[in-house]
């Protein structure tokens, strides 16, 4: 299958293709490498990428039109891995209006120029479980409203759920809306909380806690989330939102324990108030998931963040 991923130089992203490359698919890649966090990041995710036979990859953006339209009629994919994005809940608290023009018009350009060159390619969208907000009974079930959401990157991803909907029914594009759960592990981005957090830790810094670290996140390892991508996009679907996450919320404090356990550190926490931003708790219900697409999330806490100290170890970030 020759299968187009947005964001390709991203954490998700590049560990998506390699799975995909490995066992024999063409991926087509492009990534605009934005400033929001240091271009050699991005560089190491490409690393074990760039030598692969099958893989294409360019330099572009969501935003450019024709840009979206030339890589379409250009390479002709089967499938869409729709990534790429302005992430990151407490960033866009302070710059809003970047999530319009990346994660809403951004997407719209791509739909557009598939629907121009084949409204047959399927799609895969990645949002996020932070559409949720703090109105949704948990654990979080697919047909919550999901129309109060705290900031404008969870906002600016429901949006983007709502026009991909529109394409597909006015237009007949097979999309399955994939949410995602604190994503983390090797590869991760450095803005993360588990990134910094290890290096606030190691380096004797405060650690934020808020609410005194009891907000639970259902942390959702790399592995189970590639897993949970390629099933969606072996099996094909008119249009669903479903989400993928651990199913296994775990409170920040614990989080910061296990951490400290693999570092044989203890962090300085600081107590402080939960800002509006934050929801009192992520939690996925997988049942979805597990009916349509057969997901099993299988890693737990204590061995992904075990996995991802090995992998900062071994490329000398810590």
């Amino acid at each position: 299958m020759k299968i187009l991923i947005t964001g390709a130089a991203g954490f998700v992203g590049s560990r998506l293709a390699k799975t995909l490359l490995d066992r024999g698919d063409q991926v087509v890649g492009f990534d605009n490498f934005d400033p929001y966090y240091d271009r050699v990041h991005k560089e190491r995710h490409l690393r074990d990428l760039l030598p692969k036979k099958g893989f294409t990859f360019s330099e572009a953006d969501l935003r450019d039109v024709d840009a979206m339209a030339a890589i379409f009629q250009r390479h002709r994919p089967e499938a869409v891995v729709h990534l790429a994005a302005m992430a990151a809940v407490r960033y866009s608290v302070k710059h809003p209006l970047v999530y319009g023009h990346v994660n809403v018009q951004g997407t719209m350009n791509l739909l557009d120029a598939a629907r121009l060159c084949d409204p047959q390619i399927r799609f895969v969208i990645a949002s996020t479980g932070s559409v949720y907000g703090t109105s949704t009974p948990v654990p979080f079930t697919e047909t919550a409203a999901a129309d109060r959401p705290l900031a404008s990157y969870p906002a600016s991803k429901r949006a983007m759920e709502l026009m991909a909907h529109s394409f597909h029914h006015l237009f007949k594009i097979p999309t399955t809306i994939v949410r995602f759960f604190n994503v983390y592990g090797p590869y991760g981005r450095p803005d993360m909380m588990p990134w910094q957090w290890t290096l606030d830790i190691l380096a004797g810094k405060p650690l934020t806690l808020y609410g005194a670290g009891k907000l639970k996140r259902d942390w959702t390892y790399i592995d189970d989330i590639v897993a949970g991508l390629i099933l969606a996009l072996e099996k094909p679907l008119p249009f669903e939102i479903i989400n993928l996450g651990c199913s296994n919320p775990v409170e920040n404090v614990r989080f910061v324990q296990v951490l400290e356990g693999l570092l044989g550190r203890k962090a300085e926490i600081v107590d402080t108030p939960t800002p509006a931003s934050e929801p009192q708790i992520s939690y996925a219900n997988v049942a979805k998931a597990r009916e349509l697409l057969g997901y099993s999330p299988k890693v737990q806490v204590e061995t992904g963040l075990a996995n991802f100290i090995g992998w900062m170890r071994e490329e000398k970030i810590i």
